[in-house]
């Protein structure tokens, strides 16, 4: 009887111990925050490792540039300080004017020798294939026809238009982003833009105050390409027909004029057009600032891209938000800002019946020195 009594007393005794173990989830969790925290620590460490390497190391002076570079080309200019010091964002700033400047000045002296059509042979006025290369995605649009582009311009004062609406206003087939504009606060309605504006034939804007040259991208009356700085009696001698103002000029007489990535002025969304010997008109459209599809591409990734395709000149375009091309009424790349396609005020466009285009001069009459480029857009 004491046996099975001692048996029986004993029972409770093990379901006392067993209760005890519930407080074991605690180590758990206590385990699980020591990790976090050694994980935490550990990033800790090789964040500042990376910044001392980053600050202090003579092999990451070419990253810093980069990274500085590529700053400069966004609306956070300002941070580019806080990564090469405010004297050398100042020298590197101006040092990159200079050089564009004088890539400028080479005198141009391709001649474009279309290729005889054969009746058989149906190739079509656009086409476009899909770009790729280290960090960045994009489009290339050939043009076959160079004649058969326009300078479309806003449709109404006060305020840029969007290329999607330019194309569909003006029963374009297809359009990229033209020249570049004052851009309050990154801001701007996209209505005042930098340097000159031609299209068909006729100034429409003057905007280069008491300058007398200034780094043209556009087309003259046989179809030819024209990059590089002229002045406006120039450009009236040699019949430019379609242009803006932008800079640089990439490639010249068959030659590209940027010698490495290093040079590359940062990465960002790119615009870019070129010519081959044959006539057709090459837009590059590099997407950008969207990690895990498109970081960007720098000018020398642009200007490989051209030589690629047979360019024997090429210069680049406004880019980074304004970048864009649209076919069919229908926007082709991915926009690199958060609202989509920005209000600009021009853009190339492509036209099947070009002699049919409706464009009018928004500017005429207008003081290029009293546009409001911060003015809400009237649309």
């Amino acid at each position: 009887m004491l046996g099975r009594i001692s048996e029986v007393s004993s029972l409770p005794q093990r379901s006392t111990v067993r209760k005890k173990k519930k407080p074991a989830p605690k180590r758990k969790k206590r385990g699980f925050f020591r990790t976090l925290f050694r994980v935490f620590m550990v990033c800790f460490i090789l964040v500042i490792a990376a910044g001392g390497w980053l600050y202090f190391a003579p092999s990451a002076k070419n990253t810093r540039f980069l990274i500085a570079d590529t700053l400069i080309t966004t609306q956070h200019r300002h941070w580019a300080k806080y990564i090469i010091g405010e004297e050398e964002l100042k020298h590197r700033v101006s040092d990159y004017t200079k050089r564009f400047e004088e890539m400028g000045d080479e005198v141009d002296t391709h001649e474009i020798k279309p290729e005889p059509v054969k009746e058989a042979e149906h190739t079509p006025l656009v086409q476009i294939e899909e770009v790729t290369g280290s960090g960045y995605s994009g489009y290339v649009m050939i043009v076959n026809d160079p004649k058969k582009v326009r300078l479309g311009v806003p449709g109404k004062i006060g305020s840029g238009e969007k290329v999607s609406s330019m194309v569909a206003r003006t029963g374009a087939i297809a359009g990229v982003n033209g020249g570049g504009f004052a851009d309050p606060n990154w801001k701007g309605n996209g209505f005042k833009p930098i340097g000159l504006v031609i299209s068909q034939g006729k100034l429409f804007y003057n905007g280069l105050g008491g300058k007398k040259s200034t780094q043209i991208v556009g087309i003259d009356k046989e179809g030819k390409m024209v990059a590089g700085n002229y002045t406006l009696d120039q450009l009236s001698k040699m019949g430019v027909q379609e242009a803006v103002s932008f800079q640089p000029r990439i490639i010249v007489n068959g030659k590209g004029q940027i010698k490495n990535a290093a040079e590359g002025w940062g990465i960002a969304p790119r615009t870019a057009m070129g010519q081959r010997e044959d006539g057709a008109l090459i837009f590059v459209v590099i997407d950008g600032r969207q990690p895990g599809y498109s970081i960007g591409a720098n000018l020398y990734d642009v200007q490989q891209i051209m030589l690629k395709h047979g360019a024997v000149i090429a210069a680049n375009l406004d880019g980074g938000s304004s970048t864009v091309l649209v076919k069919d009424n229908e926007i082709v790349n991915k926009p690199s800002s958060q609202y989509g396609e920005r209000y600009l005020p021009t853009a190339f466009l492509v036209f099947d019946d070009p002699e049919n285009a409706k464009i009018k001069n928004i500017w005429e009459g207008l003081d290029p020195s009293k546009i409001d480029a911060g003015k809400k857009r009237s649309q």
